[in-house]
């Protein structure tokens, strides 16, 4: 894999544009790229102390223009060669988008665990993350494991899905309290996100997520003609009655939060909110397509009861699938609960099951509001 340092205004505007152009090209003729083992160099040189940097992860045979290995800047070591692209970046080029942060001194080391190219369950582990990472107002390092992440949204204090913990490796139950406690201690809950099955875990509920992969050589079959993309604005009408109906008790307040957050997502991805339209204007199914260069996931396909079983749901797949493969995706993927119906349908559809993660939640203990934000909807959303 090739690297290259970048941050989310210019990554946003390349996700739309089809290509990252970055001022040195029509300064110096060429991007700046690094390998794994370089890229600590011009950060620590250029960056130091910033903890807002994106890695782009490159394929580098997925590059059109050339690519020159050429000397850095005198104080590199004298025999280093740099990768430089001689032309703009396809973002269908970038398989993965990591979020990289210096350590407590304010120097980056060299980054570790990062996804290859050709690893398409490990991209699909990182895609969640990177999100949750990227959109989080506070972002609270977790010491044990190492790697660890807690995100914090005070703008949605009700979204489970915006406020949670991300552990890796196999931490112990002891771990994952304290992790929940030191990010979520205010909160009303706890969410942890985990890499392996957890071991026992006293009070909590643990869902097993499946990771569904649809091959490059699969296609869905569906009515194109009857998907609408649309904004979040009149996904809205699907999305609150949604939750009203499968969150019993749930505040106004609480579902103005699932409703807000949406919006959060698109200024760090390329978000297309797709939406089968009743005679009235108002959706009656609808899905998320979120593409992060040449990796994309299909998020919470829904549709209202009254309008279930005229295919629908087979329809909007099919078409986030065609936006994302003519995006340039080679990876497109889902999350379907190991317990639940759809991830036998996903599976019909062709939808590969390559590997799990695992969520466990609770109410804190002795918070003495009621649980109106439940663990997940039968749409499969977290709420």
């Amino acid at each position: 894999m090739l690297l290259h340092i970048t941050t989310a205004a210019p990554w946003r505007v390349a996700l739309a544009a089809g290509t990252h152009v970055t001022p040195s090209l029509p300064t110096e003729g060429f991007i700046h790229l690094s390998r794994p083992d370089q890229v600590a160099l011009p950060a620590n040189r250029l960056y130091a102390g910033r903890d807002d940097l994106l890695l782009l992860v490159i394929d580098p045979d997925r590059l059109d223009a050339e690519v020159r290995w050429e000397p850095g800047v005198p104080t590199d070591p004298g025999s280093m060669r740099f990768p430089h692209l001689y032309g703009p970046l396809p973002v269908a080029a970038v398989t993965s988008v990591v979020p990289w942060r210096p350590g407590p001194d304010g120097a980056f080391a060299e980054p570790v665990g990062l996804p290859a190219p050709s690893d398409g369950p490990g991209r699909a582990r990182w895609f969640d993350r990177s999100l949750a990472e990227r959109r989080a107002p506070i972002v609270v390092p977790v010491a044990v494991p190492p790697g660890a992440i807690g995100c914090r949204d005070p703008r949605v204090p009700s979204s489970y899905e915006h406020n949670a913990v991300w552990l890796t490796g196999a931490p112990s139950a002891a771990e994952v309290e304290a992790a929940g406690d030191l990010v979520l201690g205010d909160a009303g809950h706890r969410r942890v996100v985990l890499e392996t099955a957890p071991a026992e875990l006293d009070g909590w509920e643990v869902d097993e997520e499946r990771i569904l992969v649809l091959p490059s050589s699969v296609g869905v079959d569906g009515p194109a003609e009857v998907v609408t993309p649309v904004t979040s604005e009149v996904m809205a009408g699907l999305w609150r009655p949604s939750w009203r109906r499968d969150l019993p008790g749930a505040s106004e307040a609480a579902i103005d939060d699932l409703v807000r957050r949406e919006a959060f997502a698109d200024a760090h991805l390329r978000i297309v909110d797709l939406a089968v339209l009743g005679g009235d204007g108002v959706p009656v199914a609808g899905t998320q397509l979120r593409i992060d260069g040449a990796t994309a996931a299909i998020e919470a396909v829904l549709c209202d009861p009254d309008h279930r079983g005229r295919g629908f749901a087979t329809a909007l797949v099919a078409d986030a699938v065609r936006r994302a493969r003519e995006a340039g995706c080679d990876l497109v993927w889902l999350l379907a609960y190991a317990d639940d119906w759809p991830r036998r349908w996903y599976e019909r559809l062709g939808f590969v099951d390559v590997g799990a993660r695992w969520v466990a939640h609770r109410r804190a203990a002795g918070d003495p509001r009621p649980p109106v934000v439940g663990r997940r909807t039968p749409s499969g959303r977290t709420a």
